[in-house]
C-alpha cells in the first residue's frame, strides 16, 4: 500500500521505494500566480476533497532554457502548467520527528527547479532527514520591479513554502523546529536574502549558502533600469498591467536578450550594480519585504540563533569561461580593467593572484579574481559577521575537486558540488560537465557533513573564527585547513 499523508489542505498520495524512503511529490504549497495572481504575492492554495495523487513532480515556473553550451552542462526540467508553486518531500519515517532540509535552487534567479533529478532526496531521507525541494517564480513573474506589485515573489513564493513546511512537515515526519534551509547560486543568494527579511524570521533555524551570499541585491533606482529596459524590447510600457499582458513565452525571450544584452555592454551608466553580477533580476531592497540590503545586516542571522554553514568552490568562474573558450581570449587590459572595476588596484592585486599561479594567463587571472568577488569573499564575509556575534555558530567550506572534463581544465567550477551534496552520483545528467565515475569519498564526506550540521548543527570541522579561519577543504582527502589563500583574501580587505 502507498503511503497516505493528511496535509492542512487535503490528503496526498505518495511512492514507497524498496529501501522504505517514501516521496510525495508536486503539493501545491501556494495558489497558481497565473491571471490576476500573477504578479501578486503567493496566496494559499485551494484544499480539495479526497486523496491527491503526489507521485509525480509538478509543474515548474516558467523558464526559457540555458543557452549553449550550458544547457548540455547544467541539468535543468521543464514541465509546463499554471501550478508551478509546488514542492516535494522525501522521509523515512512520516511517524518520525527529523530533522528537516529544505532546497533552494539556482540559476540565477532566472532558471533551475527543484524537480531536477540530481536533487532526488533519497539519500538525505535513507540518512535520517527530511527532505523538501520546491519552485518558486523566476525571472520578470519572480523579480521584475513594479509599481503598484509586491517585489522579491520569487522569494515570497520561498517564504510560503517555508510556511508550509512549518504548518505541515510533522505530517510527513519532520520537526518543524528542525529546520535547515540550504541552496547554491541564486538559491543561496536567496537565503541570505531570507536571513535579511522580517517575514522569514523564525522559518528555520540553521542555513547553508553553497556558492553565493548575502552580498547580491539591487537598489530600487537599478532595478527600475532593469524594467525599463525589458519594457523596451518588448515594445509595452513599464507598468505592471502592460507586462503582465505579455505573453509568457514571450516574455522569457526577451529576459534573455536582456541578460545578453547586459553581457555585451556592461555599462554602469546603463545598468548600475547589475554590471558587477551579470544577473538583471536578483533581490529589490524595497523597504518593505527587503528592508536593508542583506550585506548591511550580515549580523541579523547570528543575533536569531541561526547557525551557518557557507562556502564556495575553488574555481567557480571557470564554469563560464572555460567551455565557451572566453578564458582564451582575455587580454592583459580586460584583466586590468575587470579588476579596477570591483574597486582594486590592479597594480596591487594582480601580482598577488599571478604570485600565488606562476604561468596564468590573464583568462586563468580574471576567473580567480571573478570567482573571489562573487562567491569566496562574499562567504568568508558572512563567516567573520557571524563569527563575531555568535561564536561556534559557523562553518566555512572549499570545494576543491577538479574533474577531468575540459582536457582537466575546467576545475573546481561553479555547480560542480551538486552531486555530491545529495550523493547523487549516478545521475547521467552531470556526466558532460564532471564525467564519470564520480568519486564516492567526496559524496561520503560532503552529504555526511551536510547532514550532520542539519541534525546537530555542526558539520564536523572547528568552527570558524577570525583567528584560525578554519576552512574544510573537500577532495578526494577531505581536510581541515586555517586561512587558506591569506594573502589573495587580504586584497579585497576594505573593497568587498
Amino acid at each position: 500500500m502507498q503511503p497516505i499523508v493528511h496535509t492542512r489542505r487535503g490528503a496526498v498520495r505518495g511512492v514507497r521505494d524498496d529501501s522504505g524512503v517514501a516521496a510525495f511529490k508536486g503539493i501545491p504549497y501556494a495558489a497558481p500566480p497565473v491571471g490576476p495572481l500573477r504578479l501578486a504575492a503567493p496566496r494559499p492554495p485551494a484544499g480539495w476533497d479526497g486523496v491527491r495523487e503526489a507521485t509525480a513532480h509538478g509543474p515548474t515556473a516558467p523558464h526559457a532554457p540555458y543557452v549553449p553550451p550550458f544547457d548540455r552542462l547544467i541539468p535543468e526540467a521543464h514541465i509546463p502548467g499554471d501550478d508551478c508553486l509546488n514542492l516535494n518531500v522525501w522521509t523515512p519515517d512520516p511517524a518520525g520527528r527529523l530533522p528537516v532540509m529544505v532546497w533552494v535552487h539556482g540559476g540565477a534567479f532566472a532558471n533551475g527547479s527543484g524537480s531536477v533529478a540530481g536533487y532526488d532526496g533519497t539519500a538525505f531521507a535513507r540518512d535520517g532527514v527530511v527532505l523538501v525541494t520546491l519552485n518558486y517564480r523566476l525571472g520578470a513573474d519572480g523579480f521584475l520591479h513594479l509599481d503598484g506589485t509586491p517585489d522579491n515573489r520569487g522569494l515570497l513564493d520561498q517564504i510560503a513554502a517555508l510556511e508550509w513546511v512549518r504548518d505541515n512537515i510533522a505530517a510527513f515526519g519532520g520537526d518543524p523546529d528542525r529546520v535547515t534551509v540550504f541552496g547554491e547560486s541564486a538559491g543561496a543568494m536567496s537565503i541570505g536574502a531570507l536571513l535579511a527579511m522580517p517575514r522569514a524570521a523564525g522559518l528555520f533555524r540553521r542555513a547553508i549558502l553553497q556558492s553565493g551570499a548575502a552580498h547580491h541585491s539591487l537598489t530600487p533606482a537599478t532595478a527600475r533600469r532593469v524594467t525599463d529596459q525589458l519594457a523596451r524590447m518588448l515594445g509595452v510600457p513599464a507598468t505592471s498591467a502592460a507586462l503582465a499582458a505579455v505573453p509568457t513565452e514571450q516574455l522569457l525571450t526577451a529576459q534573455q536578450k536582456l541578460r545578453a544584452a547586459v553581457s555585451a555592454r556592461p555599462d554602469p551608466e546603463l545598468w548600475g550594480e547589475v554590471v558587477h553580477n551579470l544577473m538583471p533580476f536578483e533581490p529589490v531592497v524595497d523597504g518593505d519585504s527587503l528592508p536593508q540590503a542583506p550585506a548591511d545586516v550580515l549580523t541579523r542571522a547570528a543575533e536569531a540563533g541561526t547557525d551557518l554553514l557557507v562556502g564556495s568552490n575553488s574555481d567557480e568562474f571557470r564554469l563560464f569561461v572555460v567551455p565557451t573558450g572566453v578564458i582564451g581570449h582575455v587580454t592583459e587590459e580586460a584583466l586590468r580593467r575587470t579588476a579596477a572595476g570591483y574597486g582594486l588596484d590592479p597594480d596591487r592585486a594582480l601580482p598577488v593572484y599571478r604570485e600565488q599561479r606562476p604561468g596564468a594567463s590573464p583568462g586563468d587571472l580574471l576567473a580567480a579574481l571573478v570567482t573571489d568577488w562573487f562567491y569566496r569573499v562574499p562567504a568568508i564575509r558572512l563567516a567573520e559577521a557571524h563569527a563575531g556575534r555568535r561564536p561556534g555558530g559557523v562553518f566555512l567550506y572549499e570545494f576543491a575537486w577538479r574533474p577531468p572534463t575540459f582536457d582537466g581544465l575546467l576545475g573546481a567550477a561553479h555547480a560542480t558540488e551538486l552531486p555530491f551534496v545529495f550523493d547523487n552520483l549516478g545521475d547521467e545528467a552531470f556526466l558532460p560537465l564532471l564525467g564519470p565515475a564520480l568519486p564516492q569519498q567526496i559524496a561520503d564526506a560532503m552529504h555526511g557533513a551536510w547532514v550532520s550540521f542539519a541534525t546537530t548543527g555542526t558539520p564536523g570541522w572547528p568552527a570558524y573564527t577570525t583567528g584560525t579561519r578554519t576552512t574544510m577543504r573537500f577532495d578526494t582527502v577531505s581536510t581541515a585547513v586555517d586561512d587558506p589563500r591569506p594573502q589573495e583574501r587580504a586584497v579585497w580587505e576594505g573593497v568587498r
